[in-house]
């Protein structure tokens, strides 16, 4: 009967995969901010001269730079919610019983 033995080198944890994942969705929101924020401002250029509501292309870039900002802020805020949620475990981890906080 044969034994077989693997080494495994790049294992990485739970929290370390959720980590990357929300870092990258945060870089994916902001990247797609920026380029909300451009088409935005390149409609709004376009057409600027007839500046009333019946400016369909004027109103669509007006739109696309009030969705940029929505974008860009729910993007950060689930980068500020993931760390402050691995802060607290983290605290949670290094609480130490013995020494209660008066």
């Amino acid at each position: 009967m044969a034994t077989k033995t693997a080494t495994v080198s790049n294992v990485k944890s739970d929290s370390e995969v959720t980590a990357a994942s929300v870092k990258r969705l945060v870089t994916l929101m902001t990247i797609f901010a920026w380029t909300c924020l451009t088409v935005g401002v390149l409609l709004c250029l376009i057409k600027i001269s007839h500046f009333s509501d019946k400016n369909t292309t004027l109103m669509i870039g007006v739109g696309c730079l009030v969705g940029s900002v929505f974008i860009y802020t729910i993007g950060t805020a689930i980068g500020l919610v993931h760390a402050r949620i691995h802060q607290a475990k983290e605290d949670e981890q290094n609480d130490d019983p013995s020494n209660p906080i008066l």
